[in-house]
């Protein structure tokens, strides 16, 4: 399934700026105290579905903004957390064993008390929603994995990623890898605020290193889910174009997808309408 982007208009971004900030007033913001880790996390609260939010590598969960109002209104309660050593979730002290996310997200819902969540991952987050959908596939109602290269370990997944990036990609601004170049030319307020998000997602100033996961993650592995799944990704995305997410749609049974036209790796961001009504559509049949 293909959906046909239309650029958010000035007005329309407005308002939806405006039913973030007054959704964000009455978020419950606090810590989640856990074995190694304390995680920020903010919490619409309400007795609707949870759905859990995580998010990518160069973000935190203030980059929710375009889906806590719309995933609010449409009746779901919404938890997004800043992942361990991001935003303002700290790491674990000096000397002891690292975690890793999906058992830091399975702390968080036990902390909560929520038993079956949905779950939402964009980007690096994608990779740990489905790392926790392998782990604890009991504990969710779908998972929703957006622009993510997923931790597939498999080696000639890793060498057709070095053909897509080369090394001189890494060094690029984060804008440049993460947001599309349609985006890039017509939004240039989005842009400002997208970086102004990530500078508040890296404490230290640089990628804090990166969690060990629970699973070898393979193609092959991907095989045995059997949680429902939707797979998004944009058309112009150098880490996840069209043709990578249909391998990950050809091997995890039952799974849907949804390519965005003139979208980067940051579909919830550059084009939130589109990707709002693709997962609430998922979420209500699941």
């Amino acid at each position: 399934m293909t959906t046909a982007a239309h650029p958010i208009g000035l007005g329309v971004a407005v308002v939806a700026l405006l039913a973030a900030a007054h959704a964000q007033s009455v978020v419950r913001e606090a810590y989640a105290e856990l074995s190694g880790a304390r995680l920020f996390y903010r919490d619409t609260g309400g007795t609707g579905v949870p759905v859990v939010l995580l998010h990518a590598a160069t973000g935190n969960s203030l980059f929710w903004e375009y889906q806590l109002p719309a995933f609010t209104a449409a009746g779901y309660r919404v938890v997004a957390y800043d992942r361990r050593g991001f935003g303002r979730s700290a790491f674990e002290p000096f000397g002891a064993q690292p975690g890793t996310d999906a058992d830091d997200l399975l702390g968080l819902l036990d902390h909560l008390a929520v038993d079956r969540v949905h779950l939402v991952g964009t980007a690096a987050g994608g990779g740990v929603a489905l790392d926790f959908a392998l782990s604890f596939p009991d504990r969710l109602r779908s998972v929703v994995v957006a622009n993510a290269l997923g931790g597939v370990q498999d080696v000639d997944y890793l060498e057709m990623g070095q053909r897509l990036r080369p090394p001189q990609f890494a060094a690029l601004p984060p804008d440049i890898r993460e947001l599309g170049p349609s985006y890039r030319a017509a939004n240039p307020e989005g842009v400002r605020r997208w970086l102004e998000l990530h500078g508040l997602s890296w404490p230290g100033g640089s990628p804090p290193r990166a969690q060990p996961t629970r699973n070898r993650i393979t193609f092959a592995l991907l095989e045995t889910l059997k949680v429902p799944t939707l797979l998004l990704t944009g058309d112009a995305d150098l880490y996840t174009p069209p043709p990578v997410l249909r391998l990950f749609t050809a091997r995890i049974e039952g799974a849907e997808s949804v390519i965005v036209p003139d979208v980067g790796h940051s579909a919830y961001w550059e084009q939130p309408e589109i990707f709002n009504r693709a997962v609430l559509g998922f979420l209500r049949r699941h």
